[in-house]
């Protein structure tokens, strides 16, 4: 389904000045390491070890209103009822009754405040713990984590964006960290491309030639090493892993009745690939569900994404638990804002970035808590109010890693969470 955000903000569109600077940054960016090696002086980094992250991002700003945090009755609530969860005194929304079964596990986050309308600037906070600085570039959290619990040489990337396009490439997210940590992309939850040797070529003759490269690499590196070429060495040799390992990315190999308890649509059948990932050790999944813009028809709108929504998230929190893998995962439901109180004219709700929800699980959280309030009409945040920032040293200390010590960037200790606030630390056990 095309999807056409009504705010008609360039962050939904791309220009052809756009998109071949996004093929150099593929290309060539997407490669690149920093010029400055980074020390590996992190002294609680080992903490987060066996640790995993699962985001799920729901692009555009879905409503707190129609989710994580019901106003019925007043005028700015909906036409929708609030429902009780798991948790004695907590309730969801009705379009989340899945979800709601799940509350016990679940840990909700009332009260944030970015003070960001924008969908670009708003997704960049949520995805990076810092807003956007024209002299700065930091590091997208699948990035950090992937260089926070990733094991060191591992046969499959750290990092994975699962989103509706995409073409299995490297993007250029990782800033300073380098590329080893960028994200491999799997559109519409394909597998990477060329995973399976071409047709007619021997596996002997494909021996011979990674040898023959090996061998020229470490005499060039001997004499020229440099970040660029130690890079391009580092994709050829996960390349190599990933064919050996490419089942991994192959969703048909989960059970019938799983595939069907899921549901046999994209978000349903990406959901259950992030599940595989997890399951095989990928340090951090991202999987993107899109069209929460809605400015036009909020509740119609709504009512078609939860329904995609709420099954097969309910099914991954209970299979995680199930598998033994929730109290070493962490997952966190997303967006870049949410939706305005007032519904506007056309019966939508417009960007708000002033007082809405997020929700999470697993890892170190406090399972069945709900953090922070807003007012009645939901219009402003009335108890513990945070912002991406407390969000970012959360996240990081839910999976162990103690997101106030800084790493070591050119000699230079640089902070990996924005080192004016701290977590939210009633949250974490």
């Amino acid at each position: 389904m095309r999807c056409e955000y009504a705010c008609q903000s360039t962050a939904h569109t791309m220009g052809r000045r756009s998109f071949l600077s996004g093929l150099a940054g593929l290309t060539a960016g997407g490669l690149m390491l920093p010029s400055e090696q980074i020390a590996s002086s992190l002294a609680g980094e080992l903490q987060g070890k066996n640790k995993q992250i699962l985001v799920v991002f729901l692009a555009g700003g879905v409503s707190q209103l129609e989710t994580w945090d019901p106003k019925p009755g007043v005028e700015t609530g909906g036409p929708f009822r609030s429902i009780p969860t798991s948790v004695p005194g907590v309730h969801f929304s009705e379009l989340l009754p899945l979800s709601a079964q799940q509350m016990h596990r679940l840990s909700i986050v009332r009260s944030i405040n970015t003070k960001e309308n924008d969908h670009g600037k708003g997704s960049y906070a949520m995805q990076h713990g810092h807003k956007q600085d024209p002299a700065a570039e930091y590091p997208h959290f699948g990035a950090v984590a992937a260089r926070m619990l990733a094991p060191e040489n591992g046969s499959l990337p750290g990092y994975i964006q699962i989103t509706p396009k995409g073409g299995g490439g490297r993007n250029n997210d990782a800033a300073y960290l380098g590329a080893k940590y960028s994200s491999v992309v799997l559109g519409g939850g394909n597998p990477p491309a060329d995973l399976v040797r071409l047709q007619g070529f021997a596996e002997e003759a494909d021996l011979r030639r990674n040898a023959f490269r090996k061998n020229a690499d470490e005499m060039f590196l001997k004499k020229r090493r440099t970040a660029m070429t130690e890079a391009y060495t580092y994709s050829f040799d996960q390349a190599a892993r990933l064919m050996e390992q490419k089942e991994v990315f192959d969703v048909t190999k989960e059970s019938e009745k799983d595939q069907e308890r899921y549901g046999k649509y994209d978000f349903g059948r990406q959901m259950l690939l992030a599940r595989r990932l997890i399951s095989s050790g990928v340090s951090f999944v991202q999987v993107q569900h899109t069209n929460y813009d809605s400015h036009y028809e909020n509740f119609e709108f709504h009512i078609e994404q939860l329904g995609e929504f709420d099954r097969p998230f309910a099914c991954l929190i209970q299979d995680l638990a199930d598998m033994g893998l929730l109290e070493s995962t962490l997952v966190v439901v997303m967006s870049e804002f949410g939706r305005t109180p007032n519904i506007n004219q056309h019966y939508g709700r417009d960007h708000w970035g002033t007082a809405w929800s997020v929700a999470m699980a697993g890892a170190k959280l406090q399972p069945g808590a709900v953090i922070g309030k807003t007012n009645e009409k939901g219009t402003a945040v009335v108890e513990r109010e945070v912002h991406h920032g407390h969000l970012f040293h959360t996240y990081l200390q839910a999976v162990g890693v103690d997101s106030t010590v800084p790493i070591q960037v050119g000699g230079r200790p640089t902070p990996i969470a924005d080192p004016s606030v701290q977590p939210i630390k009633e949250l974490i056990v």
